[in-house]
């Protein structure tokens, strides 16, 4: 055990998305340590979260605390019906402090700047000493990728995905790519074929009933449904690295050239679906990666090196990218709106009583299982409220609430930035727009929906192909001069002055009958 002075009393602070075994903190017990877990209002409260989201966050807090308990650390575990529960971070901390005489505080860097800003001014204002710690989780540090990009006027983060590759040396030979080439997105774009049967995917049967009967007590809004004695999400570490594993095996073979495809006989694909996993950190990125990779190097016949790839470089690329964005551009990015879309966003957004397909499809499978891959995400949800000008304030607070994996720091930028273009190309090089062409090249939706894809105007046109022109007719100013969508700029021009009418009326008429779609 560490040795402290007799008088040392430590209380430490462990957040929901802060669940890493590996942590230095627990390398040695100590009994002049003990960690506090806390289920807290105004964590659940902020935005209407998916009730399976919540639920995992408790389920992994409560086994995580008594993972550490059996290790011989001490730890206290504050449930969100506690009597003595105040509801916040702070006011618990406070409690326990002068309840337990606690002389030193210590927390680990939150990752969403709401909270870091929350302790930080707790810490601040204590009588007591406090310690800030690292998580030790990412690859990068807060401040990296802002450092890396000092003095550019552009943050690609295909630059970014290079200098990780190269810092971390991985699928590097020397200071070249293994292959000698960087970035294999292009071998990654294949629609499923129909009569293809996707690997069924690993699901879990956790009963999670104890804590939906704690929900029930309280009058907390959620959003979504859930089978409390089949969780199917991973709960712990163990629970983490089977699916890990399950990935490795069953679904790494066509990650890669089906990561983009959408269909509404499967909600997984080949999709690893290990984000609130890593993001809670009950594994970690370079673990990740590395078993990825051990993979690879026992059935190079089976896996090709672009599913390889595209998996390596969603791990420690776009998402170590996308936290460097969040710490270099909060608290600002939050409030950009470079369309200024002020709409708000379809009724239908929490319930999928739309006669769109695609929508329809994709929020039915995110109120079932709090989740969709990227491309639903991107493509579909995204797409559809960037075309009727939804406010990007109204599009970030349902996809914060809606997917298990959606904390601010990854889901803001992918959101505000990537999918609605609200940072004005921080982010992204041009919007993620499309009309029903893009869907239904990458989908099987199209061929049963209510709306026909090949009409633009008229009696069940696809709203997204008027849409889409107004929405490029709308912004000309700002977009015309970018030269990844000066085709569609021409392609405008050219149309007959009573088409282009005919398309705007049509885009017109349904932003104004949007709940009825």
């Amino acid at each position: 055990m560490t040795k402290k002075t007799k008088h040392t009393k430590i209380l430490r602070l462990i957040l929901g998305d802060q669940l890493n075994i590996h942590h230095s903190w627990f390398k040695n017990v100590d009994d002049t340590v003990t960690y506090a877990f806390m289920e807290v209002r105004s964590e659940t409260d902020y935005v209407w979260h998916h009730i399976q989201k919540i639920t995992a966050f408790f389920a992994a807090m409560q086994q995580f605390c008594d993972l550490i308990k059996s290790k011989g650390h001490k730890a206290i575990y504050i449930k969100l019906n506690d009597p003595a529960n105040k509801q916040s971070f702070p006011e618990n901390c406070n409690y326990l402090i002068q309840k337990h005489a606690y002389t030193h505080f210590q927390y680990q860097l939150p990752d969403e700047y709401r909270v870091d800003e929350l302790l930080k001014a707790y810490a601040n204002s204590l009588n007591v000493t406090y310690t800030v710690f690292d998580t030790e989780h990412f690859l990068t540090s807060r401040n990296e990728l802002s450092d890396f990009f000092e003095g550019k006027k552009m943050y690609l983060m295909e630059s970014f995905y290079r200098y990780m590759r190269k810092k971390h040396h991985i699928l590097m030979s020397g200071s070249e790519p293994l292959t000698g080439k960087w970035n294999y997105d292009d071998d990654n774009r294949k629609k499923l074929p129909v009569k293809h049967n996707a690997t069924p995917p690993l699901v879990f049967n956790n009963n999670v009933h104890d804590i939906i009967m704690e929900l029930n007590k309280t009058n907390i809004k959620t959003i979504g449904n859930i089978k409390p004695e089949n969780f199917i999400w991973p709960i712990n570490r163990e629970q983490s690295l089977e699916l890990l594993d399950f990935f490795l095996q069953q679904c790494l073979p066509l990650f890669g050239t089906y990561q983009d495809a959408m269909t509404p006989q499967d909600w997984s694909l080949y999709h690893s679906r290990l984000s609130f996993s890593l993001n809670c950190k009950l594994i970690s990125p370079f673990e990740v990666v590395t078993k990825a990779i051990e993979e690879w190097n026992k059935r190079p016949d089976e896996i090709e090196y672009n599913q390889l790839e595209g998996f390596v470089r969603q791990i420690i690329g776009w998402r170590e990218y996308m936290r460097g964005i969040y710490w270099m551009k909060m608290p600002e990015y939050a409030s950009l709106n470079y369309f200024d879309n002020q709409n708000k966003l379809p009724g239908w957004y929490w319930t999928g009583n739309t006669k769109m397909n695609c929508l329809k499809h994709s929020i039915d499978q995110s109120l079932n299982y709090a989740y969709a891959h990227h491309i639903q995400r991107l493509m579909i949800t995204g797409n559809f409220a960037l075309l009727a000008g939804v406010h990007p304030d109204e599009v970030d607070k349902w996809y914060l609430g809606i997917y298990i994996d959606a904390l601010d720091w990854v889901e803001i930028t992918n959101t505000r930035g990537m999918s609605q273009f609200a940072d004005g190309g921080i982010v992204g090089t041009k919007p993620y727009v499309s009309s029903a062409a893009y869907i239904d090249k990458m989908s099987h939706y199209c061929s049963t929906c209510y709306y026909s894809k090949a009409k633009k105007t008229g009696e069940k046109a696809c709203p997204f192909n008027s849409l889409y022109w107004n929405f490029y007719d709308r912004h000309e100013n700002k977009l015309s001069t970018n030269p990844r969508i000066g085709m569609m700029y021409h392609v405008w021009r050219k149309m007959k002055p009573e088409v282009k009418a005919e398309l705007l009326e049509q885009a017109d008429y349904y932003l104004k009958h949007i709940n009825d779609l």
